[in-house]
């Protein structure tokens, strides 16, 4: 299974869209769930990150294979992407990606993850990088399955 704790919700419905195409895409392969927790708002950053840290914990199994979604992170291509993920598999039975809110992730977070990944050094919405993380995570399937996929 895989899961994606997200900070914040989707409005816009193109992108809820294109969300639950990639969720209808990746069902063929896995079972998916898609967390959002909330937004935390304040002025001070590090009172977001804590409440925002303690919203997606409530989501966290300890059985989870965690991977941390951080500009700072790993940077894999597609197929190493793929092999990751049925590495993973061969071991755990659940991988948690976590996306973090505007300000990033709480070190807690970061420090509880096994794993950490990033697509781009390039700084995206995060409604849209969840697109972005399904579509890989569906191209990573389409690889570990030998299926052709359009480049």
């Amino acid at each position: 299974m895989i899961k994606i704790i997200c900070v914040g919700k989707i409005k816009e419905k193109y992108l809820n869209d294109a969300i639950e195409e990639y969720k209808k895409r990746l069902s063929k392969y896995t079972k998916i769930s898609i967390i959002e927790v909330n937004d935390y708002d304040n002025s001070n950053i590090d009172i977001i990150k804590l409440k925002e840290k303690e919203f997606i914990e409530k989501h966290i199994d300890s059985k989870d294979f965690v991977i941390t979604m951080d500009i700072e992170g790993n940077m894999l291509s597609s197929i190493e992407l793929a092999n990751k993920i049925n590495n993973i598999f061969n071991t755990n039975s659940n991988i948690t990606f976590i996306i973090g809110g505007s300000y990033g992730l709480h070190q807690d977070i970061k420090s509880r993850s096994n794993y950490s990944l990033s697509l781009s050094r390039l700084t995206f919405p995060h409604q849209l990088f969840r697109v972005i993380l399904l579509e890989q995570i569906y191209r990573s399937f389409k690889i570990i399955n030998n299926e052709t996929y359009h480049k």
